[in-house]
């Protein structure tokens, strides 16, 4: 086994709370995964999370090299490890907050409170005055019955109003409505002209299932309407937040760019002074994380021909096979009964031959709950209980949220070479990142409590 370090992350000086794998020559992500499948052997097996915290430093370069104008403000409820929100408070990103757990949980970092945004459009009053008790400035509204509640609440408050957007793909049509229209814009700046409550920008969200770029195009022009109603009425319209509808891949951020990048030459000149945030949440996080999770029922059960669709897998005279894992949708995949998400197809951990037979599979949690269909059809090898499936692009699913129930654990790496990219960000770690320290150990279960200063 490759001989790594392990860099903790402390609660209090003396109680290490997380620990980050430095991976160091030809050590791998997987290996990290095979070890703590390894740890299960002889124990009850759980899912687990095994998250590549590299990827994140790779996204912020990524995006400072195309996205320049724009400064990121992750978006929290998307993942709520505290490691990557150390991590990413560390390399400078601002965070949008759902509620009071999350803001807590940003606040604990240090993080500025002008660093922070209060996000959604039904906001508690609880939350809101603890905005305005932690002076959090900025706060989201799409209408009018927030704006009174932020007047009643935090007179202070720099309000951004959500615009609404075209819907463009079937998702977005079969959701909730949030934003406002042009005209309901208008009638929102004067209400907060009679609220002597300040609106000091403009938010829009274009969604990650949006295959049209041109789409951000249309909404900074919207934008640039509502900034001009706004200057009318007296308002310092100074902030433009471009939403968060990016799910990652390099691809989708060039597009995104070569549309947005005109427009905000055109409508928001450099001259303008202005200050053009977004909340990238998935683009973070979604390709760090892989979900382990084990296979512990299964079922062979005969083939529909009648029901079965065009694209499903070819009918043959073998079964398929309904699997139960010791995950499901009320746990790590809650986004796909909450949001509608996709999910991965999974690969096998075990060592599977190229001539291994394909069958037709399904892919069930453990609640025995007709909901709790994971994967409705896959091609898969035959299983076995106790084998293991692997899920990639887990970072933003929902199991990593601040909810009730105690998500899987989370085994934290980064490659050498990552790390060294982090510092050449211009973080340093005696300074920026208190909370971690660096103990050498192998790829093998962490039995010691100390930890010790960091070499320079």
């Amino acid at each position: 086994m490759p001989v790594g370090s392990r860099m903790s992350m402390k609660g209090t000086p003396d109680e290490p709370r997380f620990s980050v794998e430095l991976l160091e020559g030809s050590a791998a992500l997987r290996d990290v995964i095979d070890e703590h499948i390894r740890d299960q052997t002889l124990a009850p097996k759980s899912a687990f999370f095994v998250a590549d915290l590299g990827v994140i430093v790779r996204q912020q370069v990524r995006w400072r090299t195309k996205m320049d104008r724009v400064r990121p403000f992750f978006a929290v409820k998307s993942n709520c490890s505290p490691v990557v929100v150390e991590i990413l408070a560390a390399l400078g990103t601002g965070f949008v907050c759902s509620n009071k757990l999350e803001l807590d949980l940003v606040k604990g970092f240090g993080v500025s409170s002008q660093d922070i945004i209060l996000g959604g459009t039904c906001k508690q009053l609880s939350h809101i005055k603890y905005a305005a008790k932690h002076n959090i400035p900025l706060l989201v509204c799409d209408n009018e019955a927030e704006l009174r509640k932020i007047a009643r609440c935090h007179p202070k408050a720099k309000v951004l109003l959500l615009l609404t957007s075209e819907s463009c793909c079937d998702r977005e049509e079969t959701a909730l409505p949030f934003g406002s229209t042009l005209k309901d814009c208008r009638h929102l700046l004067e209400c907060a002209g009679e609220l002597s409550l300040t609106v000091t920008g403009v938010k829009f969200n274009i969604p990650s299932c949006c295959q049209d770029a041109q789409a951000f195009s249309r909404a900074v022009s919207d934008a640039r309407c509502v900034f001009d109603m706004g200057e009318e009425l007296g308002f310092e319209m100074s902030v433009l937040d471009i939403g968060g509808g990016f799910d990652g891949s390099e691809a989708q951020l060039d597009e995104v760019n070569q549309a947005l990048k005109p427009m905000l030459d055109m409508y928001f000149p450099l001259s303008a002074c202005l200050e053009i945030i977004s909340e990238p949440g998935a683009f973070y996080v979604s390709s760090a994380f892989t979900l382990a999770v084990n296979i512990i029922a299964k079922k062979a059960v005969a083939r529909d021909f009648l029901d079965r669709p065009h694209n499903a897998p070819s009918a043959n005279d073998e079964p398929e096979f309904l699997y139960c894992m010791n995950d499901g949708v009320y746990g790590s995949f809650a986004g796909k009964l909450l949001r509608g998400d996709s999910i991965s197809m999974p690969s096998v951990h075990k060592e599977v031959s190229p001539e291994e037979p394909l069958f037709s599979s399904s892919l069930w949690g453990p609640s025995a709950d007709d909901l709790d269909q994971v994967v409705e059809r896959c091609l898969l090898p035959e299983l076995s209980v106790g084998d293991w499936l692997l899920f990639s692009d887990a970072g933003a699913g929902g199991g990593l949220g601040a909810g009730e129930e105690a998500p899987p654990p989370v085994f934290y790496s980064i490659a050498e070479r990552d790390w060294q990219e982090l510092r050449s960000c211009g973080v340093a770690l005696d300074v920026r990142m208190k909370d971690f320290s660096l103990v050498p150990c192998c790829l093998q279960p962490d039995t010691s409590e100390a930890s010790v200063s960091t070499p320079a």
